[in-house]
């Protein structure tokens, strides 16, 4: 009679755990997404740092939401202008998306906000004139360079 109980909550175990592996999404590399700024930073903001945003539109794909706009999303300062000595522009990356309340790592391109240089030698060493503020509600958009399963 025990080995029969054991059994059967086994098998219910194992057929749960197979309805969520079948309900995992996957985001393929190359989809667009696009964020709205909820924290401020600028071009002289430090590497590394950590900003907040949140998804300005739906994530589908093949016709289903599979990130919802308002989700929230962090992002990082991959480069800027914090060491005086050189002249890099900034640039962001996504690190991850909130799903059903838990963080899913994303690998994302780099994306430069703000206008384009000004000036032909502005180009040539990759920044703008002046410091550069992003401010809440600056839109962004970037593209999966890996999958993602949430």
């Amino acid at each position: 009679m025990k080995q029969t109980k054991i059994i059967s909550v086994i098998a219910v175990i194992c057929g749960c755990i197979a309805v969520l592996s079948t309900n995992a999404a996957t985001l393929p590399a190359g989809t667009t997404i696009t964020v709205s700024t909820v924290s401020a930073f600028s071009s002289k903001t430090v590497v590394g740092r950590t900003f907040e945003a949140k998804l300005a539109q739906d994530v589908a794909v093949k016709g289903h939401v599979l990130l919802k706009a308002g989700s929230k999303v962090f992002g990082k300062v991959a480069s800027s202008r914090y060491n005086p000595r050189k002249n890099d522009p900034l640039t962001v990356e996504l690190i991850s998306v909130s799903v059903n309340g838990r963080n899913v790592a994303v690998k994302t391109n780099t994306f430069q906000p703000g206008s384009p240089p000004r000036t032909g030698r502005q180009a040539q060493y990759g920044h703008t004139a002046g410091t550069l503020m992003i401010t809440p509600g600056t839109l962004m958009q970037f593209q999966l360079l890996q999958p993602v399963t949430l």
